[in-house]
């Protein structure tokens, strides 16, 4: 009996692999506990800025392994590049089996066109002082690496998680009313093209929200991170939701299926590696 949860489309971004941070046992259980039709890479997949050959753990490399498997099995795999994995963009329009990458997407979803990218573009920082921008992901990694080592401890007094960066975002008038830019210029720009669904990444932060651009009405979703918020964007029946990892993921029992590994094209997969190694060097 196959437990999984049928889904028409799904939008993970900001995984960060190859950074101690990103929590990819968690989103690894999540992708083999759904079946998509579609899988939306909206971004931030493979940390290369942050990316070193002595770690990438056979969880976060398990993870590109089942994202390959899916692209081989009926499920439509679209790869959108984001600012931490930029060099991925000389690739714009290539493929790898149904695994496509590009830089932004359009689909007709419920006869409505709907925007997919990452939303680097709006980040002042990144498009101006990028150095700035790297300097501070090193220091946000650092943040989530100390997290995790109190987390960890935290467990063994049976403390309830904390995360550090989430507060200080929190308690930084700064860091709102960053947020707020971002949603509300990805919305007018929406806007200005006529298109009513916009879904992004890039700022860590899950929502969905109507925003109002003069006559205009844009819906702004954005599928937050696998990092600290553990979450997704799920698209059934002319509906959208928010998945949250902690709240809304119900274990099963493992169920003895085709190994997804064995179905990827040993050509692919080393296609895919030298890709990825060759940024490293």
């Amino acid at each position: 009996m196959d437990n999984k949860r049928n889904v028409e489309l799904v939008v993970i971004s900001d995984l960060h692999l190859g950074t101690s941070g990103s929590q990819a046992v968690e989103l690894l259980k999540y992708l083999k506990s759904i079946k998509p039709k579609t899988l939306i890479l909206n971004g931030d997949i493979i940390d290369i800025w942050q990316f070193k050959k002595r770690y990438f753990p056979k969880s976060h490399l398990k993870v590109i392994k089942h994202i390959m498997g899916l692209a081989s099995d009926r499920c439509k795999v679209y790869y959108i590049t984001g600012n931490h994995d930029e060099m991925f963009r000389k690739f714009n329009g290539m493929k790898i089996g149904r695994l496509r990458i590009l830089n932004d997407l359009k689909l007709e979803l419920n006869g409505k066109m709907v925007w997919f990218f990452h939303g680097d573009i709006f980040d002042v920082v990144m498009q101006h002082s990028k150095w700035l921008s790297k300097l501070g992901a090193v220091g946000y990694d650092s943040l989530i690496w100390l997290n995790t080592k109190v987390n960890w401890m935290g467990r063994l007094f049976k403390f309830e998680p904390v995360s550090f960066s989430k507060k200080i975002k929190a308690s930084v008038k700064g860091a709102v009313k960053f947020i707020n830019a971002f949603e509300e210029t990805a919305a007018v720009i929406a806007a200005r093209k006529g298109i009513e669904t916009i879904v992004c990444g890039h700022i860590h932060h899950p929502e969905m929200r109507m925003i109002q651009v003069e006559d205009h009405s844009v819906n702004y979703l954005n599928s937050g991170d696998w990092i600290e918020n553990l979450t997704s964007l799920e698209f059934n029946n002319g509906q959208w939701k928010i998945f949250n990892y902690r709240t809304d993921f119900v274990e099963q029992p493992e169920v003895a299926t085709a190994d997804f590994e064995t179905l990827v094209d040993t050509e692919v997969k080393e296609l895919f590696k030298n890709m990825l190694f060759e940024f490293s060097n």
